[in-house]
């Protein structure tokens, strides 16, 4: 694996060796786990070049504390990337990808980002777009992986890819789990074992609405799924929504299969957690 620093040694390296070969990019803020690696297997068997990059982004983080919590572990994740047989790592620092006081790009999401994270972390997907853009147009990818766990992430990047006319494929990846059904992600490591038994239950929810989905209305269901919430300690539900697939809207009836999406955002123990069901 070539691992650069640089986005003009990058593109230059790319030049150079894509020929007629199929790019595929991974973008990551590290702290690999088997969800990033679903995407990495499922990158190697679709194209000849597969670019990770791990960047935190500052500027997709609303609260400060947050960004400076988000754990950071480049040693190892060089040496599963290594192991994996990833083509190529792009690590920079902020100043390789943002000039000093650069404001935040601005974009239109057509009401993608209405609710849900974009309604409680003002200003989080223009940061997510702006990045990914950047990273669209430095390493010019065929294709790109994201896990489906970043459900409005995933809808909004393929939306601003067809605006800026940008011509990648994106590919959504089912959300890998634990033995529990917990979502993989980088902040489980920030769980206590009770944290991680607590953290169970936004998964157990999601299942629940998919299961009785014929049984209640979207209403009945959701006041149903955020009761299971409201008597647990140290948990905090911040959104529950049953939104559709395409729009990311609430809906107050079910559409057909496979069109319908429950999301969910919850602190446990101030640790932020998402998940969703599509359905």
């Amino acid at each position: 694996m070539k691992t650069f620093t640089l986005k003009s040694e990058l593109k230059s390296y790319l030049n150079e060796i894509r020929k007629d070969k199929i790019v595929s990019f991974i973008p990551t803020m590290g702290s690999l786990h088997e969800g990033h690696l679903s995407l990495l297997q499922k990158a190697k068997e679709s194209s000849d070049i597969v670019v990770c990059s791990i960047f935190v982004n500052p500027i997709q983080f609303n609260n400060p504390s947050d960004f400076e919590k988000y754990p950071r572990t480049t040693e190892i994740d060089i040496n599963i990337l290594t192991e994996k047989k990833c083509t190529i790592l792009y690590l920079p620092e902020v100043s390789d990808l943002y000039q000093e006081n650069e404001q935040v790009k601005q974009f239109d999401f057509d009401g993608l980002d209405n609710f849900m994270e974009g309604e409680g972390r003002k200003g989080h997907f223009n940061g997510v777009a702006t990045i990914v853009e950047k990273l669209f147009r430095i390493i010019s990818p065929e294709k790109a992986f994201f896990g489906e766990k970043d459900l409005q992430q995933l809808q909004i990047i393929k939306y601003i890819s067809k605006q800026l006319q940008i011509p990648i494929e994106i590919i959504g990846i089912p959300t890998k789990r634990e033995e529990s059904g917990l979502a993989m992600s980088s902040r489980n490591k920030l769980l206590s074992e009770t944290g991680i038994q607590k953290a169970t239950l936004i998964y157990q929810t999601l299942k629940y609405i998919k299961e009785n989905s014929d049984n209640f209305t979207v209403d009945q269901l959701k006041k149903i799924a955020i009761e299971k919430f409201s008597h647990q300690t140290d948990v905090n539900l911040e959104y529950l929504e049953i939104v559709s697939l395409e729009k990311l809207q609430p809906i107050s009836e079910f559409k057909d299969a496979n069109e319908n999406a429950a999301c969910i955002a919850a602190s446990i123990s101030s640790v932020r957690l998402i998940d969703n069901i599509i359905f």
